[in-house]
């Protein structure tokens, strides 16, 4: 059983982690593109926002 979870952990720490390692690593190099994912979820944040916004807008007229 203790395996299975070795497993797991390796399956994240070393195969899903790994962009945001490699990101991670720019740092050194770029803030911008070390900061791209964190750019990205508040854009998508601010898309949905607006998009709830004018959804309760429109409800309101309603």
């Amino acid at each position: 059983m203790k395996d299975f979870f070795y497993a797991i952990q390796d399956l994240f720490v070393n195969v899903l982690f790994a962009p945001f390692d490699a990101l991670r690593a720019l740092e050194l190099d770029s803030w911008w593109a070390a900061n791209f994912m964190s750019w990205i979820l508040i854009l998508i944040g601010c898309a949905a926002f607006t998009y709830w916004m004018l959804q309760l807008k429109k409800f309101g007229n309603e």
